[in-house]
């Protein structure tokens, strides 16, 4: 879940940096960065890919999540994960479980803010290959870590040319791994619910879910 909400947030506001080390690069970015930041909120329905072929690893899965601003809801095999603001709630219906962890002020929680400031300090940005798919001009922008003891080998990063929305992310790990999402569906400001980014704590209670805080 950890992992998916990483690449879920690269997916989101890794290219949104105004330091990319080419010019072309550079304008696409802010391009999209102007485009992104104009929604109040977002919804992503995805496929999630991994392959290992040294290790004989396919998986294939799907999920979604809504974010407006720092706050999110993933839905992500068969769980929840929820940050208000304030905390993080990993909902599991088939453990009945809730874990409930207290992020602020600490350096490490993954938000869409957070994982924007870490991904600008952290990779070299370069203008990639352009791929026509199924109509659609598709523009790749390399992403390496500058950390030599990184575990990620390099991420590509999918930007349709027309809408300057994001086609899909690919990370390829040190190991042979490689993660893919591919974006289904792309919404933008939503009606949403009052209550999407609230944790009902005696819904849960009274469903018998235990409730751990950390």
């Amino acid at each position: 879940m950890k992992k998916i909400l990483c690449l879920i947030t690269l997916l989101l506001s890794a290219f949104i940096t105004t330091q990319a080390q080419t010019d072309k690069a550079k304008q696409l970015l802010d391009e999209v960065n102007s485009k992104m930041s104009a929604y109040n909120n977002i919804y992503i329905d995805f496929k999630y890919n991994l392959d290992n072929m040294a290790e004989n690893i396919n998986q294939e899965t799907k999920g979604n999540v809504t974010i407006a601003k720092d706050k999110y809801v993933l839905n992500y095999l068969g769980a929840t994960k929820m940050y208000d603001g304030n905390k993080t709630y990993t909902i599991v219906p088939e453990n009945e479980e809730v874990t409930i962890e207290k992020n602020a002020g600490d350096e490490n929680t993954i938000t869409p803010s957070r994982m924007l400031t870490f991904y600008k300090k952290g990779y070299k940005y370069k203008w990639d290959i352009q791929q026509n798919v199924r109509g659609r001009k598709i523009q790749y922008i390399e992403l390496k870590p500058q950390k030599a003891n990184s575990e990620v080998k390099q991420i590509l990063l999918g930007i349709d040319i027309q809408t300057k929305h994001i086609y899909n992310l690919i990370e390829i790990g040190k190991n042979g791994t490689k993660t893919t999402i591919t974006v289904n569906t792309f919404k933008t400001n939503q009606p949403l619910s009052d209550n999407i980014f609230k944790f009902d704590r005696e819904k849960y209670k009274k469903d018998g879910y235990t409730i751990s805080e950390m």
